[in-house]
């Protein structure tokens, strides 16, 4: 009887492993279900959701394309923008804020009607990354042209101060009760500061990880995933700084995104690749799959609602006349 229940136990144990791998696996086995084609400039960078109204927003070099999440289809269009990095959705004030580095401005606009409300001229030089941070309630440009980062009230669309963060910024994210992170791409560093008082807390080396420039964050278990270009990311204790683990990724990495339902975080790669990794625990992770999309699918969106992935791409080339026609469109990823 007890070699019996032995067995049984052993039996139990090992379809518990397996039906929980297999779920993994589906989990993580995003694959291309949609192209969206969307216009022929091939300048582009961050892609954001309102999850609130299902819409993705999509820079496009001089424009912001809006897609239905529910049909993947385009909307509408936020027209004559100036380098177009990245947008800010502000879903309470019904308001949107767009970084342009061609002009050093920030426009803002109606996420209702999609009309311009207001251009904010700044003093700082290419704004690059652009965040709402819902502890303060302010917007945050971070500015690669001058080293630092501006703080804007998303309600009355003032400036309200700088931050001087030492380097170059690149991506940043809010524990939403005090803090944000940033960062410097140049410096391998993340540098922690207070979003209310404008303050540099504290500079944190990366090693092994170098020039990195994804950032997304686990803000119940204070960890921040960060994503270099020397093919490696690094899990980062958001409250001593301390690197936890190491594990690599693609090459050309610029976004990334945490999906806490699933305990998944994302990487998109220039190269082509959504490296996936498992959080297992708050201080184990590794890596689960690395999904196919396209060359140059650098940024990307999480839609945690429908768990669907965006990602943006010259998605099509063709000859005419001796000529390249491309055609810049966004990627839709599932994994059912």
């Amino acid at each position: 009887m007890k070699k019996l229940l032995t067995s049984v136990l052993v039996l139990t144990t090992i379809s518990f492993f397996l039906t929980a791998n297999a779920a993994l696996s589906q989990n993580s086995n995003y694959k291309i279900v949609k192209k969206i084609s969307l216009s022929e400039q091939p300048r582009y960078d961050y892609l954001s959701i309102d999850e609130k109204a299902q819409k993705l927003y999509v820079s496009n070099s001089t424009s912001v394309h809006i897609i239905n999440i529910k049909t993947l289809k385009s909307i509408g269009k936020i027209d004559d923008l100036s380098g177009v990095h990245g947008i800010a959705i502000v879903s309470d004030l019904n308001k949107g804020f767009i970084s342009n580095g061609g002009n050093n401005t920030v426009t803002v606009f109606d996420l209702s009607t999609l009309k311009i409300i207001q251009t904010i001229k700044l003093n700082e030089k290419k704004p690059d990354a652009i965040v709402y941070e819902p502890y303060t309630k302010r917007i945050f440009t971070f500015n690669g042209g001058s080293s630092n980062a501006t703080a804007i009230d998303a309600k009355t669309n003032k400036v309200i101060g700088t931050v001087e963060l030492g380097g170059s910024p690149e991506f940043s994210c809010s524990n939403e009760k005090g803090k944000m992170y940033v960062n410097l791409e140049d410096k391998s560093e993340v540098v922690c500061f207070d979003p209310k008082d404008l303050k540099v807390l504290s500079h944190w080396k990366l090693a092994p990880c170098e020039n990195p420039s994804a950032m997304a964050m686990d803000i119940a278990n204070n960890r921040l995933f960060i994503g270099g270009r020397n093919k490696l990311m690094v899990v980062v204790d958001a409250l001593s700084g301390k690197v936890i683990q190491s594990l690599p990724i693609g090459a050309g990495v610029d976004a990334s995104a945490f999906d806490n339902s699933q305990k998944l975080v994302f990487f998109s790669n220039r190269e082509g690749t959504i490296t996936v990794i498992k959080e297992e625990t708050k201080d184990n992770y590794k890596v689960v799959n690395n999904i196919k999309t396209m060359e140059g699918a650098r940024t990307m969106a999480l839609d945690k609602v429908n768990h669907l992935i965006f990602t943006s791409t010259i998605i099509d080339t063709q000859e005419k006349d001796g000529k390249k026609e491309q055609t810049f469109g966004v990627l839709v990823l599932d994994n059912k």
